[in-house]
């Protein structure tokens, strides 16, 4: 593998100066969150490249664990912060976190066992960038479902509410909002298998064919990652959904929007 200098990455990193500097004389308002945002990746990568580089060498369960539930508080930071409407207090990270739980580190706990079959089966050269591609990609996918729901819920406010009137069920009342939302945050991942291989070679499959790997053997990886993504997704989505929307109601199924701000 080619090994990239510091001068290769500050030649990158112009390319992204530039790209601020056109934003700013086009008054797009965004080169402090380009700049902001490629000096976090960055940092973020190098310190990780560290712990990482620790973490191989050692090789411990409770190192694994611990680093692993660090990327899910993070995860579940950032999917409630991304919403235009939040849910009050903490609902909003511990539904994003629930979700993510369920799905990311379900599915990556049962592939390790069950289909990668590592010995250990926590390896950390397979467990920690499988449930970081899973964290990674549900995270997206809840954001968007939650923010539709919320969004949605709150402009229709009065449709729902004439439901409830009406003597629907608080399931009823906001359905389609629910299918809408679900939809949301499963089309990016449905649009990225669409094109795969086609359009687009993804990062995983193109990261090993760039360390010297068999372009088969990176393929089969790559349609497993892109596999249990679609699934983390969609299950992570169809439960944030429905755990929010449940949320938006009380115990006598009224609808409660002072539970977001």
């Amino acid at each position: 593998m080619i090994q990239l200098t510091p001068t290769d990455l500050s030649i990158a990193t112009l390319l992204i100066v530039a790209l601020a500097i056109t934003t700013s004389l086009l008054q797009l308002n965004i080169a402090k969150s380009i700049l902001i945002s490629a000096s976090r990746t960055i940092i973020q990568l190098t310190l990780v490249g560290y712990v990482l580089k620790f973490i191989f060498t050692e090789a411990s369960l409770l190192l694994i664990g611990c680093m692993s539930l660090v990327m899910l508080a993070i995860a579940g930071y950032e999917s409630s912060s991304r919403q235009h409407r939040k849910f009050h207090g903490y609902w909003g990270f511990t539904l994003g976190s629930l979700s993510m739980f369920v799905s990311s580190f379900s599915l990556t706990f049962f592939t390790l066992i069950t289909i990668i079959n590592t010995d250990p089966w926590y390896a950390p050269q397979y467990s920690i960038p499988l449930l970081g591609m899973m964290l990674g990609n549900t995270l997206n996918g809840i954001s968007l479902s939650l923010d539709r729901l919320t969004q949605n819920t709150w402009q229709q406010k009065d449709v729902i509410e004439n439901r409830l009137m009406m003597g629907h069920t608080w399931q009823d009342a906001i359905k389609n909002i629910q299918v809408d939302s679900m939809k949301s945050g499963m089309t990016p991942i449905i649009n990225s298998m669409s094109v795969a291989g086609i359009v687009s070679l993804p990062g995983m499959m193109t990261g090993q064919i760039l360390a010297g790997a068999n372009p088969l053997d990176a393929v089969k990886y790559q349609i497993l990652i892109m596999l249990l993504i679609t699934a983390g997704t969609g299950f992570g989505t169809i439960t944030a959904v429905w755990f929010g929307s449940k949320r938006l109601f009380d115990e006598r199924q009224r609808l409660r929007l002072d539970r977001l701000r």
